[in-house]
Order: C-alpha cells, then structure tokens, then sequence
C-alpha cells in the first residue's frame, strides 16, 4: 500500500474536521523494519497484562493493525521480540503499544511495523485479564475496530475508513 500520512491529512481536511480522521500524538517510537505500514484495527485493552496480546498475536493477521490499550504504563513491556516474530510469522501489519515494549533489537530484526511509548525491560504478567475487539482511547484518540490505521516516518493517523 502507498500513501503518506501527510498528503492523507491534506487530502482530507473534511475528515479530519470532523474527526473521522485523527491523528496521534506524535509520542510514539517507532521498532521494526517497518516504518510504514497500514491495516484494518483489531484492539485490545489490557494493563500490565500482555496474555491477551500474546493469544492474539497467535491468530492469522491479514494484513490488520493490533491497537493495544495498555493504559500508557511505563512499569512494563507489553510486546517484546517473540510476539513481534509472532506478528510478522502470522501475517499482521503493526502492532500499536500505548504503553511500552522491551527486547527493541529483536523487534527491530522482525518485518513488521511496532510503535510504542517507550521500552522497559520487565516483563508484564501473563492473567489474561482484558478486553478485546472494543473502542479504546490512545493517547485520547478513540480507537473501534475495523478503524484503519496509516503510520509512516511522519506519524500515525486513524481513519474511520479505508483512504488509501
């Protein structure tokens, strides 16, 4: 998929009005070979918790963006370098973190497209406790599944439909 997410947001000054177009804040770093990348949302909201993350990660990712609530916690990583291999063995796009992720090396080393607050070398917990597939808040913007997420090296837009 080619796109910019500068010429998106010129492109839709309407939608970005009234905010069937967002973008982030511009708060996340970037892991993974991926700098650009672009897919249909699947959402998870979870804290300090990645079980979740993990048993989603395992399922067939047709080219979608994993958009993980984790509450913006900076006290542990949510994906590391095994769910980042798991992404891009099972065919996901990118995953968003709004909290933090660890193992940056491995991920970097992995054909998927990872953006997250921060890294942090502690593992979450494994209860799987949270949610999935619900409207979540990044960094105060909403989020619903089957949202489309565009990020590039310029950043990283949620529209509510297919643009590009």
């Amino acid at each position: 998929m080619d796109f910019a997410t500068a010429d998106i947001c010129d492109d839709h000054p309407q939608l970005l009005e009234d905010g069937r177009l967002a973008v982030l804040p511009p708060v996340f770093r970037h892991f993974g070979q991926h700098i650009k990348f672009a897919g249909r949302v699947s959402t998870l909201k979870v804290f300090e918790d990645n079980a979740l993350v993990r048993a989603t990660l395992e399922t067939p990712g047709n080219g979608n963006v994993l958009v993980i609530d984790g509450g913006g916690s900076m006290r542990r990583a949510l994906v590391g370098g095994q769910l980042a291999l798991l992404a891009q063995d099972n065919g996901w796009a990118g995953i968003i973190v709004d909290g933090c992720v660890r193992d940056a090396d491995e991920i970097d080393a992995c054909a998927v497209g990872v953006r997250a607050l921060a890294t942090h070398p502690q593992k979450s917990s494994k209860r799987g406790v949270g949610e999935r597939n619900i409207r979540v808040m990044i960094s105060g913007v909403p989020v619903t599944p089957g949202d489309w997420i565009y990020a590039d090296a310029d950043g990283v837009l949620v529209a509510q439909q297919k643009l590009a």
